[in-house]
């Protein structure tokens, strides 16, 4: 059976996409009242940057005023108990909170990962800029940190200090992952390095952006870290897929133990995008791999159990939208946002549930998580046509899965234009 969503909105709701449902332009002015960010006192909720115990959504490429114009920066929107709410939002922008380089502010924030560095209770962000390079010997590093509080992300960004013993070769450090590798309570980093090593920083962090321990880069089966770091076989670390390389290509489990990642575990065929998900047929998690002809399985890793899912999206996604346990796999790129019911046999394409939002345009899933404190996971749908025209639509996860005809939340990113 396969039910398709519309795209409406509530009568509290910003008319961002059910008002026009052709993307039209819509501007600041037409967006909820700001309201102030909840005070919080420190959770272990993941990204809940103001520690009330509510997760938050991160915004990258923001709707402009005007094509061309530059990137206004991250959008974060602020949870509740109700869920998110657009009301709640703050712009960190790097000409406001960026760290500068050689005396220059960077004219590009982009998120890449998010977790507590500090153990504070209070979620971090790592974000990518542009720093000045003239291309010769080794790059400066372009991650920065902000650093969560009870107020959310206000204070000034500072750079991540990678020292030079903790790079390989001449290429830049980035593709920040997030995870307890080495299984001590605190978050830690992993880089991209080069030559199929990666740099590994040991946390937690100061605030001056420097780790515990940085230690000499450590080889791997590739150069290209993804996240999110889970802990794949149980054993009390987090681990990480490392790719080949960017584009289509072979990726591995690497291992999480008391030294970090440094165990290459198993290889997982080429694809797009690989997702990790406890989808059944066994105790540890399943790795699902997309791929333009479907999307290969790969059930209790590090086990062979294989099998084939025929699905057209190569983009993926895993959560348990409808708290049974078993994990969701969400599969986009093709004709609408495809689910497939995790079950202790494993996926199946009977019961499928099809998206469609009714806005026009492209539509990416942007944010997967339990935005509501339910124990269910929720879907964050973004619909955009060009840089000043977009959608964006929150589905509530239920005890039947995803099966609301209409979005809980919809809005617009446009709702940051006024620095929101």
């Amino acid at each position: 059976m396969v039910l398709l969503l519309g795209v409406s909105c509530g009568p509290d709701q910003h008319a961002g996409s059910a008002g026009h449902p052709t993307g039209a332009p819509v501007r600041a002015n037409d967006a909820p009242a700001l309201l102030p960010v909840p005070r919080g006192d420190g959770s272990r909720v993941p990204d809940d940057f103001n520690g009330d115990g509510h997760r938050d959504l991160v915004l990258n490429d923001l709707v402009k005023a005007e094509s061309h114009t530059d990137d206004a920066g991250v959008g974060i929107v602020y949870g509740s108990a109700r869920g998110l709410t657009p009301a709640v939002r703050q712009l960190v922008s790097p000409e406001k909170q960026g760290a500068r380089t050689e005396g220059q502010f960077p004219a590009v924030f982009d998120a890449e990962a998010s977790c507590d560095l500090d153990g504070d209770g209070f979620t971090d962000l790592v974000v990518s800029t542009d720093p000045p390079y003239d291309g010769q010997g080794r790059p400066p590093v372009p991650l920065q940190l902000l650093f969560g509080s009870p107020a959310g992300l206000t204070g000034k960004a500072v750079k991540l200090v990678v020292p030079g013993a903790a790079r390989a070769g001449n290429d830049w450090s980035d593709q920040p992952v997030c995870g307890d590798f080495d299984g001590d309570g605190e978050q830690d980093l992993v880089l991209h390095a080069s030559g199929g090593r990666l740099t590994y920083l040991r946390g937690p962090f100061s605030r001056k952006g420097a780790a515990h321990e940085a230690t000499a880069p450590i080889p791997g089966p590739g150069e290209a870290p993804t996240g999110p770091a889970v802990d794949v076989n149980l054993d009390g670390y987090d681990d990480l897929v490392v790719r080949a390389a960017e584009a289509s290509a072979p990726s591995a489990i690497v291992l999480g133990g008391p030294d970090g990642p440094t165990r290459t575990g198993v290889e997982l065929p080429a694809g797009i995008d690989v997702a990790l998900g406890r989808f059944g047929r066994g105790k540890a998690l399943d790795a699902a791999i997309g791929a333009m002809g479907g999307t290969a399985l790969r059930y209790d890793l590090p086990g062979a159990s294989r099998a084939t899912l025929a699905s057209p999206g190569s983009m993926l996604d895993a959560a348990d939208f409808d708290g049974d346990g078993w994990s969701e796999l969400v599969s986009s790129g093709g004709s609408g946002i495809k689910f497939f019911r995790g079950r202790a046999k494993g996926l199946s394409t009977s019961g499928t549930v099809t998206v469609r939002p009714e806005a026009v345009g492209t539509s990416r899933v942007v944010g997967v998580g339990d935005f509501d404190g339910d124990g269910r996971a929720d879907l964050v749908v973004r619909t955009y046509r060009g840089e000043t025209r977009d959608s964006v639509s929150v589905y509530a996860g239920t005890g039947k899965g995803l099966v609301d005809a209409e979005p809980r939340v919809t809005f617009s990113t446009s709702a940051f234009l006024g620095g929101g």
